[in-house]
């Protein structure tokens, strides 16, 4: 029997994904202007957030692209 793993489907809030990547807010918006972090989603009209998946996604791409960062 296959399985499938389910892709974690919320929204997460900047508080979270400075936690998760350990980056600051103003780096964050800054790679998000230039495209190379995951867009975050207008939630309403003085709220956003981001897609769970995509930022775990973002993250495993990272590690891929430095490897040797994330040898212990």
């Amino acid at each position: 029997m296959t399985t499938k793993h389910a892709q974690p489907n919320r929204f997460i809030r900047l508080p979270e994904v400075i936690h998760l990547i350990g980056l600051s807010r103003s780096q964050i918006y800054k790679m998000q202007s230039e495209g190379s972090f995951p867009r975050s989603v207008r939630l309403s009209e003085r709220s956003v957030a981001w897609h769970e998946f995509e930022v775990l996604h973002w993250m495993d791409q990272r590690r891929h692209l430095f490897p040797t960062a994330y040898a212990n």
